[in-house]
């Protein structure tokens, strides 16, 4: 059977990639109907054969989702490649032998982190993890645990597939993962809409159809795998990518924000760059952390002394003993409205370009920064005033531009 056969057209390019071990993790994301798990099936199937000391381990948050899932999505491949034949499909304990080699491909949950000790493989070495509906997993931190305990010893190509539909909100950990960019990571998006229509069916386009008429915002999430949001994000604008060295030498205006912190909260201090005529800012690099001391602070900025720092003037005496070891800083302009103004001037802005790697306390709160809601489901009026440390950073180091587009507005109004 040709492969084409199978394989979206969405997916070739990435069957070329994984067929030549070309990257280390996939994240592959998508809506319904886009064919997401038929391709990892058919890559770890190919891999097993292809490879004699190969394994795979497969994984779902919880034991009773493996069975019509991803077990289910094995056999179902196994057979229509034609080579269903060459593999015993146990059920207890959930694996699946290759006949002549006895290489295997084991299901697990992740809901208990002993269940990893108890793999027991028989030959070779674990090559492939597939984690099947990864915004599942609690975090990063779980996943990244799993792997270390999963590939250990021999120095063989190892290779993670993460599947999942992205869920509505940014603010979900697995919607901010795979938006930062890593050295042997794939991101890739598939869509209904790049599948044969007739491996489909009519009924499945009709619902699709169906709901797109009715209800767009939930088609658009549901079929196209897109995230629509929540209604509660406060930062629509934040892309996080890497910020090149080439741009930073152009950057020609430079501002910086201090907001102190310490104990519970972290003390942040960033260095941007705003381009006036784009309405775009840029965070390049940022200093942050908790018990972090004003000397060490120094000691790290000293370097980024070509600028006035704008810092938080609620703490004079922390500006005063900077300004004594000669940073160049001054206190925020503080005053009724400011930070209601400062946040829907910084919403305003075309774009907030965050580079995660360089700054990854602002990539976290700009994606998470939402509204809240009260216990009867109403939506607070009012900014959180947690988690907003590199925002206010922000604020404070935009401080003038502001002000220059206060002006600007009131001079409108005569």
């Amino acid at each position: 059977m040709r492969l084409s056969r199978l394989i979206a057209p969405s997916f070739y390019e990435l069957h070329k990639e994984v067929k030549v071990d070309l990257y280390d993790e996939y994240w592959i994301k998508g809506g319904r109907g886009s064919t997401k798990s038929t391709f990892i099936s058919i890559e770890i199937l190919l891999g097993i054969i292809n490879e004699p000391d190969a394994n795979a381990i497969v994984f779902r948050r919880y034991q009773n989702e493996l069975r019509d899932t991803v077990f289910g999505q094995f056999e179902w491949t196994a057979a229509t490649m034609g080579i269903a034949h060459f593999f015993k499909f146990q059920v207890s304990p959930m694996q699946i032998i290759y006949l002549p080699t006895g290489q295997k491909i084991v299901f697990k949950a992740a809901d208990n982190p002993r269940k990893m000790k108890s793999i027991n493989l028989g030959k070779g070495y674990i090559k492939y993890a597939w984690f099947e509906e990864v915004d599942q997993f609690a975090n990063i931190d779980e996943i990244r645990n799993i792997i270390q305990s999963l590939f250990r010893g021999e120095n063989k190509k190892r290779v993670s597939f993460f599947l999942f539909n992205p869920p509505k909100s940014g603010r979900s950990w697995v919607n901010q993962e795979a938006k930062i960019p890593k050295h042997g990571r794939r991101v890739h998006h598939s869509t209904y809409l790049d599948v044969p229509p007739e491996w489909l069916g009519d009924r499945f386009l009709a619902d699709a159809e169906h709901l797109q008429k009715v209800n767009e915002t939930a088609y658009r999430h549901e079929y196209l795998g897109e995230e629509v949001g929540t209604g509660l994000e406060i930062f629509t604008n934040v892309e996080l990518r890497a910020i090149t060295q080439d741009e930073i030498a152009v950057f020609d205006r430079i501002r910086q924000g201090l907001d102190f912190g310490y104990a519970v909260d972290p003390l942040c201090f960033e260095r941007m760059h705003y381009d006036r005529k784009r309405r775009r800012l840029y965070l390049f690099k940022e200093i942050s952390g908790l018990n972090l001391f004003n000397r060490q602070l120094w000691e790290k900025a000293q370097r980024y002394n070509d600028v006035v720092t704008i810092g938080d003037s609620a703490e004079p005496k922390s500006i005063a003993e900077l300004k004594s070891w000669g940073m160049k800083i001054k206190g925020a302009k503080k005053g009724p409205g400011s930070v209601e103004f400062g946040i829907k001037w910084l919403q305003d802005l075309e774009a907030i370009t965050i580079d995660p790697e360089a700054c990854p306390l602002a990539a976290k709160e700009f994606i998470n920064y939402a509204l809240e809601t009260d216990r009867n489901g109403i939506i607070k009026s009012q900014y959180p005033d947690k988690d907003n440390h590199a925002i206010d950073a922000t604020r404070y180091g935009c401080e003038d531009d502001m002000k220059d587009r206060k002006l600007k507005a009131a001079k409108s109004l005569y």
